[in-house]
C-alpha cells in the first residue's frame, strides 16, 4: 500500500477528458492516504498529466520536467511521474531523455497508479506502464458523489477512436474505441444526481459512435433519452461529436429532450473538400454544413462550435479561403482554432508539402479575426432575451458577480449571492461581448 499522510501536487494539460482522468487520479490517491496539495514544495509525488494532440502541450510538458529536477535533487524521496498522451506516446523514450523521472504510466494504466508508485518507492527504480487492455478498468473509475459540493461533473462514456485521421495521435495514445457500458453510466449519474450534481458532460474522442463496440448495448441517442429521465439532473451536455457519425435519430434527440442543452460541438477541421479527404474526415463541406442546418431546424436557439486548423499539408489560398466560406455561412457561436502540426507517427506528419509557419500564422490570425467578430454579433443578438442560467459559481472578473452558462453554453456573469451556487435564475441579458454575456438576475 501507499504510505500515510503524504502529498500528490497534480497539473494537467490539453482536454476535458484529462481533467476528467486527473479528477480518476485524485481520487484513487485519496483512497491510499494521499492528499492533493497546491504547493509544489510540499509534495512527496509530482504528476503531470499530459496532451499531445498539438506540439504546444508537449513542449509545456518538457519545459516543465526541466524545472523539476531541482526539486528532485533537494529531496531524493519525490517521484516524478508522467501520465497521459505523451506518456503513452513516448513510453521508455521519456525515461531515457528525462533522468530524474521515476515514472510514465499511459492511458489504460491510471487504475494502476498507487501499485505503481508503491513499486517505484520500494526498488527506488523506475517504472514505465504503457499497455492497452482489451478493458479499459480506469473507465469505472469515479470520484464518490460530492454531498451538494459540486454543480457539473465530467462522466466518462468511451474511451479511444477508429477514425484515423491523417492528422490525429489520438488512436495510437487513447487506443481503440472502448464504450462503457450504458448501466455503468446511468449508475454514475445517478449517484451524481444523488450528490447534488446538477449538470453532467459526457466525454469520449467521438461519442457520436458510442456503443458501436458493444454487442447489443445503447445507441448514443438511446443513452441520451435514458439519462434524460434521471431524477434530480437537470442539464446534461456532451463532448466531442464527430460529424460523419451524426445520425438524424441524435439531431432530433438534441431537439426533444429537454434536459440535453442546446449546444453541440462540431469539429469541421476544414471548409475544403480536397482538405478533407487528405484529412480522413469522412465527409464533405456540404454534408457538414447539411447537419448544421438540420439542427438549426430542430432547435433554433442551439449553440454551435467547432475545431478547425490552418495550413494542414497541401493548405492552397483557395482551400483557405473556402475555410473562412464555410465560417461566413454556419455563423458559428465560437471556434477553437490552432495551426497544424506534425505529430509523430501520423500519416500527416509524412505528407510532403508541409506549409511554412508565417502562412500559418497569417491565416489563423484572419480566421480568428473574422470568427472574433461573428461570435460578437451572435452574442448581442441576445441583448434584452431572457435566459436561464445554472449558477457554477463567483465571476473571476469580479467577486460580488455570479457566473453560469446558457443552455447554448455562453458564459453569463451577473451581480448576485454564492447562496445561488447551483440554482437555475432566470437572468435578462442586459450586454453581450466578445467573450461572454452580461445578465440581470429576474
Amino acid at each position: 500500500m501507499v504510505s500515510n499522510g503524504k502529498f500528490v501536487y497534480l497539473q494537467t494539460f490539453g482536454c476535458q477528458m484529462n481533467v476528467h482522468d486527473s479528477e480518476k487520479m485524485l481520487s484513487i490517491l485519496a483512497e491510499n492516504d494521499y492528499r492533493p496539495t497546491e504547493d509544489i514544495n510540499r509534495a512527496d509525488i509530482i504528476l503531470l498529466n499530459t496532451c499531445s494532440v498539438r506540439a504546444k502541450p508537449e513542449h509545456k510538458v518538457y519545459s516543465v520536467l526541466g524545472r523539476l529536477k531541482k526539486l528532485k535533487e533537494k529531496n531524493h524521496h519525490l517521484v516524478i511521474g508522467v501520465g497521459g498522451c505523451v506518456a503513452q506516446h513516448e513510453g521508455e523514450r521519456l525515461l531515457d531523455r528525462i533522468g530524474h523521472l521515476d515514472l510514465v504510466f499511459g492511458t489504460h494504466n491510471l487504475h494502476r497508479l498507487p501499485e505503481l508508485i508503491s513499486d517505484v518507492q520500494a526498488s527506488r527504480r523506475p517504472k514505465c506502464a504503457v499497455k492497452f487492455y482489451d478493458e479499459v478498468k480506469s473507465l469505472d473509475i469515479f470520484p464518490a458523489p460530492s454531498d451538494g459540493e459540486k454543480v457539473k461533473s465530467y462522466v466518462t462514456i468511451m474511451q479511444g477512436c477508429d477514425n484515423f485521421c491523417s492528422f490525429c495521435i489520438v488512436p495510437y495514445v487513447r487506443g481503440r474505441q472502448k464504450s462503457r457500458p450504458g448501466e455503468n453510466i446511468l449508475g454514475e449519474i445517478n449517484a451524481l444526481s444523488k450528490g447534488g450534481v446538477r449538470e453532467v458532460t459526457l466525454l469520449g474522442q467521438n461519442v457520436n459512435s458510442y456503443g458501436k463496440d458493444l454487442s447489443g448495448g445503447l445507441t448514443f441517442p438511446q443513452l441520451l433519452a435514458r439519462i434524460n429521465e434521471i431524477e434530480g439532473l437537470w442539464r446534461m451536455r456532451f463532448t466531442t461529436s464527430h460529424p460523419k457519425d451524426i445520425s438524424e435519430e441524435l439531431i432530433m434527440a438534441v431537439g426533444k429532450l429537454e434536459r440535453v442543452c442546446k449546444h453541440i460541438h462540431l469539429p469541421f477541421q476544414s471548409g475544403s473538400d480536397k482538405i478533407l479527404e487528405r484529412m480522413n474526415r469522412g465527409y464533405t463541406r456540404k454534408e457538414y454544413m447539411k447537419k448544421g442546418e438540420q439542427l438549426r431546424e430542430v432547435c433554433p436557439e442551439i449553440g454551435i462550435t467547432a475545431d478547425v486548423m490552418v495550413g494542414f499539408p497541401g493548405e492552397d489560398e483557395e482551400d483557405f479561403l473556402e475555410t473562412l466560406d464555410l465560417i461566413q455561412k454556419v455563423q458559428f457561436d465560437n471556434l477553437f482554432s490552432f495551426k497544424y502540426s506534425p505529430r509523430k507517427g501520423t500519416k500527416a506528419a509524412w505528407f510532403p508539402d508541409q506549409i511554412d509557419e508565417s502562412t500559418q500564422s497569417h491565416r489563423l490570425e484572419v480566421l480568428q479575426k473574422l470568427q472574433k467578430r461573428i461570435t460578437l454579433k451572435r452574442n448581442q443578438t441576445l441583448e434584452g432575451r431572457y435566459e436561464e442560467i445554472l449558477v457554477e459559481g463567483v465571476s473571476k472578473g469580479a467577486k460580488e458577480e455570479m457566473t453560469g452558462r446558457t443552455s447554448s453554453n455562453k458564459v453569463v456573469n451577473f451581480k448576485g449571492s454564492p447562496d445561488l451556487i447551483g440554482q437555475l435564475v432566470k437572468v435578462r441579458i442586459e450586454k453581450g461581448y466578445a467573450n461572454s454575456l452580461k445578465g440581470k438576475i429576474i
